[in-house]
């Protein structure tokens, strides 16, 4: 694993000169984000999934939350100012995006789609997230990230009185 290649998110850290580790890990297909956060070692709280979205309105958006919790698609709605938000088919998340499901970076995406990052992260001095392809994360300061993207800090986790 040494020596790949630098995804399109990763270059775009570079070239904005925004500090991050890149880890790599042995990956031969989709993996859960549990499962990569067991495989790097790190507590669940702090590795993040990104989860696309479509709007009543027809436009998308990006939620980043831990891998362990769900989405509330009450709270991401209001947190985008729409009616009511659903994620979009798996099938979707190339041609939306640009990447491949396991692989999505809210780093780099065809378009910048209005993105929503879950408010524990600004708990952490570094978070965990898709470097852009299967088989690799990106370890950086959320605030950073947010500032790079242009996101928010939203409470849009399901808490765990809602969990059935």
């Amino acid at each position: 694993m040494k020596g790949a290649a630098k995804t399109n998110a990763m270059r775009i850290l570079d070239r904005n000169k925004i500090p991050y580790k890149e880890h790599l890990y042995e990956s031969d297909g989709f993996m859960d984000g549990v499962s990569i956060a067991e495989k790097l070692n790190q507590p669940l709280e702090r590795v993040y999934k990104t989860l696309v979205a479509v709007g009543k309105s027809k436009k998308y958006y990006v939620f980043v939350i831990p891998v362990a919790e769900e989405l509330d698609l009450k709270s991401a709605a209001a947190a985008v100012g729409e009616k009511s938000v659903e994620m979009i088919h798996v099938k979707e998340i190339n041609a939306v995006t640009g990447y491949i499901r396991g692989g999505c970076s809210p780093i780099g995406m065809k378009k910048q789609y209005d993105t929503v990052i879950d408010r524990s992260a600004e708990g952490f001095d570094e978070i965990f997230f898709s470097g852009g392809r299967l088989g690799a994360q990106i370890e950086m300061n959320p605030a950073a990230l947010a500032d790079l993207i242009c996101a928010r800090f939203c409470d849009i986790t399901q808490k765990n009185s809602e969990r059935i």
